[in-house]
């Protein structure tokens, strides 16, 4: 059986790196369509699997605080994607 609350924190490290250099990349006026559209794809890839994360750890009886943490962390990759296709959008206005 898989080890939820490991997998749940391993994810809370990524997304804690995520949110540190999103800004960064997002910031870099080198920055690329491309690269911006693969870390759009790559952080709604997260979102998703982190919300199966927040479901499976309802359905099992997790208690309310780890839920609670994988909805903080669903929040998180849904607001860094968000971030990522604010920039994608005013990459494509500009041309």
């Amino acid at each position: 059986m898989a080890d939820w609350i490991e997998i749940l924190r391993k994810q809370t490290e990524t997304g804690e790196r995520m949110a540190r250099e999103v800004p960064g990349i997002l910031g870099n006026p080198h920055v690329t369509e491309a690269q911006v559209r693969a870390l759009f794809d790559e952080l709604d890839k997260q979102a998703e699997f982190v919300e199966g994360l927040r479901e499976t750890l309802e359905k099992f009886g997790h208690d309310f605080s780890v839920i609670e943490a994988a909805e903080k962390l669903e929040e998180r990759f849904d607001d860094l994607a968000a971030s990522a296709a604010e920039k994608l959008k005013a990459m494509r206005n500009r041309t």
